[in-house]
């Protein structure tokens, strides 16, 4: 399937047959979705899940989606609420506190292998497993998506301002942890 495919397209062609609408939708969003997860759950059985539930909600859904926003930010929308849902069953399930996860993760085995990399890219890794969740998926969004304020604004229902400064303090916390670590 091609990825450059138009998201009116993809609702026109819901519109005439719900299978092929929802499968251009998934086609093109579910590797991006994905990582997006990923890089917020860590986990790949994690990311697994929640990617599932996510396009398990935007099937059950489509046909109600009003266009207030693109399709891009509203399935961004679902995706980073079932991410952070899953992160918060998890911090309950493990007792751990948020900012535990990167030495819970480096020591899992699939942690470990999510953690691969050279020195740098575990340290930045590591840092942003620390920042606040918010800040955590406002860099995301920012640093790996390369998604304009307005968009994370839709995602996440937040201002552009308020938006700005997270990302700002996020750069600031993870250029702290990089210098004295």
């Amino acid at each position: 399937m091609r990825k450059d495919i138009s998201d009116e397209l993809i609702l026109e062609e819901y519109r005439n047959n719900r299978d092929r609408g929802f499968r251009l939708l998934f086609d093109k969003y579910h590797e991006r979705i994905y990582f997006h997860i990923r890089r917020i759950v860590i986990l790949h059985e994690d990311a697994d899940d929640a990617l599932q539930d996510t396009f398990l909600k935007i099937w059950k859904n489509l046909d109600k989606f009003r266009r207030e926003s693109s399709i891009y930010t509203w399935v961004y929308r679902i995706a980073s609420n079932e991410a952070i849902a899953l992160v918060k069953k998890r911090k309950s399930n493990t007792g751990l506190p948020l900012e535990n996860l990167s030495e819970y993760f480096n020591s899992s085995e699939e942690g470990g292998k999510w953690f691969d990399g050279d020195e740098a890219e575990q340290k930045l890794r590591n840092a942003i497993l620390k920042l606040p969740e918010k800040q955590k998926l406002v860099f995301n969004l920012k640093y790996y998506e390369d998604m304009r304020y307005e968009e994370m604004s839709e995602v996440l229902n937040t201002s552009v301002g308020a938006l700005k400064a997270s990302y700002h303090h996020a750069v600031k916390k993870i250029e702290d942890y990089l210098t004295n670590s």
